[in-house]
């Protein structure tokens, strides 16, 4: 007796399977009653756009994360004294006076190019980079550049051909893009410059506490020296390009030379 109300059952089952997906697609009469139409298939159909858009722009950042985390074929320490460039904006008021005192710890030569309201369109737009490479000849440089581009809508789009112009500029000599210490999310500048220079050769700050001045974005002196011992110990352990970096027993020395720019008229 149980078989025959099985068969029922299983018939009725199907039955209103079939109304369900039916009306997915387009109402239908049963009995003089219309069912309401889902929304489910109309809502998966109108939306998947704007969904898949989403899932590109993650996946985009994604493969910047992942080159960021990626573990860089790293180079023996290099233990020989160097002459080393600092170029950037003006965070490099607080980062190359600390710069300054490991160059005078372990015997480096410094020069620094602070050029006020700078960002990668400013420096990746001529060649001043290159005058001052063949001007100081340096083993080594360091960038700092970003600060001014943390809200740049469209980022990749803008500043990407900026950035590797700056790359080709720097060449084969060994570097190290200290990233923006961010005091809001940014709109891709991180994952820009990540994308774009060699693994190991990028020392993400977004993420670090700082004390800021009052202007809400600068770190204080006392904060820049943190920063810039984080980037000493990271570039020692983890940077593609390792040299000597002991921690100095001063707090900030003057570079041998400072030269500073000011703020771009035509940016």
């Amino acid at each position: 007796m149980r078989k025959p109300y099985f068969q029922l059952w299983m018939l009725l089952a199907l039955a209103l399977a079939l109304l369900v997906a039916y009306s997915a697609l387009s109402p239908v009469e049963v009995l003089g009653f219309t069912p309401r139409q889902s929304t489910f298939y109309p809502d998966l159909t109108e939306r998947r756009e704007p969904v898949f858009a989403a899932v590109a722009e993650t996946a985009k950042r994604s493969v910047a994360r992942q080159r960021l985390l990626r573990e860089p074929q790293r180079h023996a320490p290099d233990t020989a004294p160097k002459t080393i460039l600092i170029i950037g904006d003006s965070m490099l008021e607080g980062l190359a006076p600390r710069l300054g005192a490991y160059a005078a710890q372990n015997g480096h030569t410094l020069y620094s190019v602070i050029w006020y309201s700078s960002s990668s369109k400013v420096w990746g737009s001529c060649n001043k980079l290159a005058e001052y490479i063949k001007q100081f000849k340096p083993d080594y440089i360091f960038v700092s550049l970003g600060s001014n581009e943390l809200f740049v809508k469209d980022i990749a789009a803008k500043r990407d051909g900026y950035v590797k112009n700056i790359i080709k500029q720097i060449g084969d000599i060994p570097y190290v893009w200290i990233g923006p210490p961010n005091w809001k999310p940014d709109t891709g500048i991180n994952d820009l410059i990540a994308a774009n220079a060699k693994p190991g050769c990028f020392f993400l700050t977004n993420g670090m506490k700082f004390d800021r001045n009052r202007d809400g974005a600068h770190p204080t002196r006392a904060s820049s020296i943190v920063w810039m011992d984080s980037v000493a110990s990271w570039v020692k352990t983890r940077g593609r390009y390792p040299i000597k970096l002991d921690k100095p027993k001063i707090r900030t020395q003057r570079p041998k030379r400072q030269l500073i720019l000011q703020p771009p008229k035509d940016f």
